[in-house]
């Protein structure tokens, strides 16, 4: 854990997500995250996933759903165990 001994600096963290354009897309996560709260849907130990994947063209938009985290983070290979 990386700031087990000091307090974790959200603004710089906030300001670098900005300077990536990666602030709208969390943003976009977490309203998922809240709209399944309010559903009552128990997320505990899941992964929120898109989906349609990015990297297959899907966005933000398309759409969210509930995955195991192995599911979610794992990544199709090839049969020489490179990825596909």
């Amino acid at each position: 854990m990386p700031y087990v001994n000091k307090p974790r600096p959200y603004k710089k963290e906030y300001k670098q997500q900005v300077a990536r354009g990666e602030h709208e897309n969390r943003m976009e996560r977490q309203r998922a995250r809240r709209t399944l709260d309010e559903k009552g849907v128990d997320r505990e130990g899941k992964d929120i996933a898109h989906v349609k994947a990015l990297s297959k063209g899907g966005s933000n938009k398309d759409g969210y759903k509930l995955q195991s985290p192995s599911k979610n983070r794992s990544f199709p290979r090839k049969s020489d165990g490179s990825m596909k």
